[in-house]
């Protein structure tokens, strides 16, 4: 999206709806998201300690875009810490800010959590951070990696940072598209 410079002084109503529907209309980044949309084979890779093997389940995701191709949502089902597990997620691009943005709740917590970030110049890898109050460990920072290898594999990793300030990896996901 091109810089918007913001007019001095009181727009008009005109103005502003232009100026509006100009950030409200999906873009190039919304449609790399759109290439995530499907349904997938999961395989997950969580380490709940870093220098311990990771324990590992399967699971699947339904992706699909919602509101005119502006943002995916996700529906995650699986286990974690062998119990069943459910997940729903939402992603999209603000125009506006320019960031990716998204969000992620699961049947493990109450809490919503909200991811902010950029995208590689070629858009097919997805950064983003999130500070959480976690209940055991205290204030963490996330930072999370999407990449899409191709049309049919994603990998997410998640890393977290607490107190002692070292990033760790806690979560891998392999994304593999279903075929009919």
């Amino acid at each position: 999206m091109t810089e918007e410079k913001k007019p001095a002084g009181k727009l008009d109503m005109q103005a502003m709806t232009e100026v509006c529907q100009k950030l409200a209309t999906p873009g190039a980044p919304h449609e790399l998201l759109a290439r995530m949309a499907g349904n997938w084979k999961t395989r997950t890779r969580c380490w709940a300690e870093p220098d311990k093997p990771p324990m590992e389940s399967t699971g699947t995701c339904q992706q699909r875009m919602l509101l005119g191709g502006r943002f995916l949502q996700q529906e995650f089902t699986g286990e974690m810490m062998g119990k069943p597990f459910t997940g729903i997620g939402l992603a999209g691009y603000d125009n506006h800010t320019r960031k990716h943005v998204s969000t992620w709740m699961d049947s493990m917590g109450t809490g919503i959590h909200f991811f902010e970030g950029t995208a590689s110049a070629d858009g097919k890898t997805i950064t983003q951070t999130s500070r959480y109050d976690h209940p055991v460990q205290g204030p963490v920072q996330w930072r999370t990696v999407t990449r899409i290898v191709d049309d049919d594999t994603l990998v997410f990793d998640m890393y977290s940072t607490g107190k002692s300030g070292k990033e760790d990896k806690v979560m891998e996901i392999t994304y593999t598209r279903k075929q009919p």
